[in-house]
């Protein structure tokens, strides 16, 4: 009976290697990215892309681990759920009260630490950021948050904030 169930379990995880998600990698610079409407300056961007971009982009660098599932869906879902809360290559598609609140988390993960994610720094070490670069972000984020206007009549981010 053990050997039964063993063999069926080997079948199905063989069975889901075929079974893939769709890769989030996309060729060049979206329209919608964020350098498309707002200056990031090269050393930001490079700490961006070495930091956020796996998950909050359009674009992500898979480890060779994501070729073996569950992994991958477990990924998917992660990059996916990255995305849904902040994309850079999505960031000029955002209304100027939106854009601003990401700004303001931007600043407050890399400062208080959050992000990148523990779990994503088991595997990424290279994506920490020292404090010198935490630093020149948040101070990038706080300074582009405060040059985007909100169009009168909308309420004052402060006031009430988008869902995180």
């Amino acid at each position: 009976m053990l050997r039964k169930i063993l063999l069926a379990l080997l079948v199905v995880l063989v069975i889901i290697q075929f079974i893939r998600p769709e890769k989030n990698q996309t060729v060049g610079v979206s329209a919608n990215d964020i350098t498309t409407k707002y200056a990031v300056p090269a050393d930001v961007h490079a700490v961006l892309k070495r930091s956020c971009f796996d998950c909050h982009s359009n674009n992500t660098v898979y480890p060779w681990y994501d070729n073996i599932q569950p992994v991958a869906w477990w990924l998917n879902n992660h990059i996916e759920e990255g995305k849904d809360e902040l994309n850079f290559s999505e960031f000029a598609t955002y209304s100027p009260k939106k854009a601003r609140h990401k700004l303001e988390e931007v600043g407050e993960a890399v400062t208080e630490g959050w992000m990148p994610l523990g779990s994503y720094l088991w595997i990424h070490g290279d994506a920490k950021l020292k404090p010198e670069e935490a630093k020149l972000v948040a101070e990038w984020a706080k300074g582009l948050e405060t040059q985007i206007q909100v169009p009168a009549g909308e309420e004052k981010e402060g006031e009430q904030h988008e869902g995180h």
